[in-house]
C-alpha cells in the first residue's frame, strides 16, 4: 500500500497461475493477434490500391480497419507479455499509454460506426443527391474530426488521471483501466468524475443520435419502398448493424464489469466480458465486411489470384 504517491508500476491482479497452460494461451492469443493484423492490413491495402473502392463507404471502412489495428496493438502486446510473466506488473507510463489507446479506440470505433450509419442513410434515402451530400472533402473532414476529437478528449481524461496521487497500485483487471486507476486516488476526484460524466454523455449521445436518426429514416424507406429498395437496404446495412450491436454489447459488458461488483460471477466469464469488445470486434469486422460486400470480396479474390 502506498500513501499519497504516484506508483512506478501497477499490478494487474486478475491474472492467475495456470502452469504450463500459459504457453497454450500465449500461442492462441498470438495467433489471434497475427490474424487480426493480417486480415485488417490486407483489406486496408486492397481498398487503398484500388480506385474503384475509393468511395465514401469503403473509405469509412478503411478508417474502421485502421482503428482495429490501433486498438489491437494497444491490447495484445502487453497481454502476451503478461501471459508469460510470473509477476504481472506494468510500468506506470506504459499503463497510462494503454489506457489512452484503448479508450480512444473505443470512442473512434463508435463514432466511425455513427458516421457510417449516416452514410448509409444518404445512400438509401437520397441516392440521387448522395454524391452532392457526401463529397470527398466532407469525408476527409468527418474522419479527421472523429480521430482528432477522440484523441483530444481522452488526452484531457488521461492528464486528469495522471495528476492524481494514488494510495495503491493494484488494478483488478487484465489490462489498465482508467476508472480503476481513479478509484485508487487518495485525493478528491470530483473534477475527474464531473469530466467523466460529461465525457461519457458526449461519447455515447454524440454518436447515438445520428445512428437513431439514420436508421429511423432507413426504416421509413424500407416500409414504404419497393422490395428492391428493402433488399438493398438490408444488404448494405446488415454488416453495419451487426457490428454496431456487437460493439455496444461488448462495451456494456466492460462497463458492468468495472462499475459493479461481479465477484460472484465465474472468473472465466468475467475475463470474457472484459475482453469481448477488444477481441471479437477487430476480427469480426473485416471478415464480415469482406464476405458481405461483393465489391470488396471480388477485389480480394482478384488480388489473391482467385477466379470468381
Amino acid at each position: 500500500m502506498m500513501v499519497n504517491s504516484t506508483p512506478q508500476f501497477f499490478v494487474l491482479s486478475t491474472y492467475v497461475d495456470v502452469g504450463n497452460l500459459k504457453y497454450l494461451f500465449f500461442m492462441l492469443t498470438a495467433l489471434l493477434y497475427v490474424t487480426i493484423v493480417v486480415v485488417n492490413l490486407f483489406l486496408i491495402v486492397v481498398i487503398g490500391l484500388n480506385r474503384s473502392l475509393h468511395e465514401p463507404m469503403y473509405l469509412f471502412l478503411c478508417s474502421l480497419f485502421v482503428n482495429e489495428l490501433y486498438g489491437s496493438t494497444g491490447l495484445f502486446p502487453l497481454l502476451l507479455v503478461q501471459l508469460l510473466s510470473e509477476v504481472h506488473t506494468v510500468p506506470a507510463p506504459l499503463c497510462y499509454l494503454q489506457i489512452f489507446s484503448l479508450y480512444t479506440y473505443a470512442h473512434v470505433e463508435f463514432c466511425n460506426l455513427a458516421v457510417m450509419s449516416y452514410d448509409r442513410y444518404l445512400a438509401i434515402c437520397h441516392p440521387l443527391k448522395y454524391n452532392t451530400y457526401m463529397t470527398f472533402n466532407k469525408l476527409v473532414i468527418y474522419i479527421g474530426v472523429i480521430w482528432i476529437s477522440c484523441f483530444m478528449k481522452f488526452l484531457i481524461t488521461l492528464m486528469l488521471t495522471v495528476a492524481l496521487p494514488l494510495c495503491g497500485n493494484i488494478i483488478h483487471s487484465l489490462y489498465c483501466h482508467n476508472y480503476l486507476v481513479v478509484k485508487l486516488a487518495c485525493s478528491d476526484t470530483k473534477v475527474n468524475n464531473v469530466y467523466g460524466i460529461f465525457g461519457t454523455v458526449f461519447t455515447v449521445l454524440g454518436p447515438l443520435l445520428p445512428i437513431i436518426y439514420s436508421y429511423g429514416k432507413i426504416l421509413q424507406v424500407c416500409f414504404s419502398g419497393s422490395t428492391q429498395t428493402r433488399n438493398k437496404a438490408v444488404s448494405t446495412c446488415a454488416p453495419h448493424l451487426v457490428s454496431l450491436i456487437n460493439f455496444s454489447f461488448g462495451c456494456m459488458f466492460e462497463v458492468l464489469q468495472a462499475r459493479f461488483d461481479t465477484s460472484s460471477t465465474p472468473s472465466t466469464l468475467r475475463i470474457i466480458m472484459s475482453l469481448y469488445f477488444l477481441l471479437i470486434q477487430p476480427i469480426m469486422n473485416p471478415v464480415m465486411y469482406g464476405l458481405q460486400l461483393s465489391k470488396i470480396r471480388n477485389m480480394c479474390k482478384h488480388v489473391l489470384g482467385i477466379r470468381p
